[in-house]
C-alpha cells in the first residue's frame, strides 16, 4: 500500500463525507430527470429534490428559498454579486469597497470593474487581519453601491465582524456582500441579524461536492436588483441560466445539514487539535501566528517561520503533510501571499508560511505526527544556515 501524507489543506477543499455521497447517488441513476422538465414524473422528482435542498440551505442562513440562486461555486457567485450589482446600480453610483485580503474571486472582478471606469477602494487590515470599522465608514461615499467583505479569510482564518459591517452599510443605504465560502456551516450565519444583502456559498469546503455553490440575494427590506451574467434558458429566476445539477445540489444541502448538526462538536474538537499543534510548534523561536488569535475559524492555523527558506520548508514537508502556504486558487503564482503582505510581512517571511487547514476527519495522532514533522523540518533547515 502506498503511503499518503496527512491531509491538512481543508481550506483548499475537503473530502466528501460518505453520507453526502449516499444522498447524491440516486440522482445520478434513478431520479436523473431535469428539474425544469415539468411534464413528467422524472422532472417532478428532480424538481422536488431541488426545492427541498433550496429550503435547507436558505434556513441555514435565515433566508427564504426564493433568495437562493444556485451557481457553479463561490467564484461564480462572487462574480455574479459584484458585476451584477455594478451593472444593475450603474446609474446610482460607480464606487465599490472591499478589503486587500479578500480572495482573488473578489479582487479580480473588482479590478475588472476598475478597467470599465468604476472606482474601487481596497481597505487595508490591521496587524491581526481585521478591518478598521471606522476606516470602512469613512470610505463610504454618496456614490458607493456595494461593500464586499469576506466572512472568514481563506488563508489566515480571520472572522470579520459581519453584524457591525452590516449595520454600517444599512445606515448608509449601501448594499453589503460577503463571501462566506469558508464560513457556511462552520460558524453561525444569519442574513437578517447581520443585515447581509448578498452572500456567496460553496459546498466543497464543507465535505460536499465540487462544482456547486449558491448566491443569496435579498428580496425584501431592501429588495436587491441584480443583472444576470449568464443568459440562456432563464433558470434561477433568470439570474443564472443553465440546467441545474440535481445531484450536486442535493449533496450541497446534505453537507450543510451535517455541518449544522455537528457544528458544536466539530468546533470543539478542531479547536483542541489546533491548540495542541500551536502549543508544540509555537515553542520554537521565530514562529509567528498570523491573524487574530481567537477570532478565527476553528480549524485554521497559519504561521510564518523566521530564518528558513519557504520553498525548502514546504518541500521538506510535502511527503509527510499535505498543506500549503497560501490560497489554492493562486497556487500557480510565484508572488508571496497578498494576505500576509497586507499584514505587513516581508516577502521572505510571507514565503516561509504554513497554512494548516484541520478538518472533520483529522485525528489527534495525525496532529501529533504533524507537530513533530514540522519541528524537525524547521530545526533541520536552521541547522544548515
Amino acid at each position: 500500500m502506498s503511503f499518503r501524507p496527512i491531509y491538512l489543506d481543508s481550506h483548499a477543499t475537503t473530502p466528501m463525507d460518505q453520507r453526502v455521497l449516499t444522498a447524491m447517488l440516486p440522482y445520478f441513476t434513478e431520479d436523473f430527470g431535469n428539474p425544469s422538465s415539468i411534464n413528467h414524473a422524472y422532472g417532478w422528482a428532480a424538481a422536488a429534490a431541488v426545492k427541498e435542498a433550496r429550503t435547507q440551505i436558505a434556513e441555514a442562513i435565515n433566508a427564504t428559498p426564493a433568495e437562493i440562486i444556485f451557481t457553479s461555486g463561490a467564484t461564480e457567485a462572487n462574480n455574479l454579486a459584484i458585476k451584477g450589482i455594478a451593472e444593475a446600480y450603474f446609474s446610482k453610483g460607480r464606487h465599490l469597497i472591499t478589503v486587500q485580503t479578500e480572495h482573488s474571486a473578489i479582487l479580480d472582478p473588482c479590478r475588472y470593474l476598475e478597467g470599465l471606469g468604476f472606482e474601487v477602494t481596497f481597505l487595508p487590515v490591521q496587524a491581526d487581519g481585521l478591518i478598521d470599522l471606522t476606516a470602512l465608514e469613512k470610505a463610504i461615499k454618496p456614490e458607493t453601491i456595494l461593500v464586499s467583505v469576506m466572512a472568514a479569510n481563506n488563508e489566515i482564518g480571520v472572522l470579520m465582524p459581519l453584524a457591525a459591517i452590516g449595520s454600517i452599510c444599512r445606515e448608509y443605504e449601501v448594499l453589503f456582500h460577503t463571501d462566506a465560502a469558508q464560513a457556511i456551516a462552520k460558524i453561525p450565519l444569519d442574513v437578517e441579524a447581520m443585515q447581509i444583502d448578498l452572500m456567496s456559498l460553496t459546498a466543497h469546503k464543507i465535505y460536499g461536492p465540487k462544482g456547486i455553490g449558491a448566491l443569496y440575494v435579498r428580496r425584501r427590506n431592501p429588495r436587491v436588483n441584480l443583472a444576470p451574467q449568464i443568459q440562456g434558458g432563464g433558470q434561477e429566476k433568470g439570474l443564472r441560466s443553465g440546467t441545474l445539477c440535481t445531484p450536486q445540489i442535493v449533496g450541497f444541502a446534505k453537507a450543510v445539514e451535517l455541518g449544522l448538526a455537528e457544528q458544536t462538536k466539530d468546533t470543539e474538537r478542531l479547536k483542541e487539535m489546533r491548540a495542541y499543534l500551536w502549543e508544540k510548534i509555537g515553542k520554537l523561536d521565530g514562529i509567528r501566528l498570523n491573524g487574530h488569535p481567537t477570532q478565527r475559524l476553528p480549524g485554521n492555523l497559519n504561521v510564518s517561520v523566521e530564518g528558513v527558506d519557504g520553498a525548502a520548508l514546504l518541500l521538506g514537508l510535502q511527503s509527510r503533510i499535505a498543506l500549503s502556504s497560501g490560497s489554492a486558487c493562486s497556487s500557480e503564482s510565484t508572488a508571496p501571499s497578498h494576505v500576509l503582505k497586507a499584514l505587513g510581512h516581508s516577502d521572505a517571511l510571507a514565503y516561509a508560511s504554513l497554512r494548516f487547514g484541520l478538518g472533520r476527519f483529522n485525528t489527534f495522532p495525525e496532529i501529533e505526527e504533524t507537530a513533530q514533522y514540522v519541528i524537525d523540518a524547521i530545526q533541520s533547515l536552521r541547522s544548515l544556515v
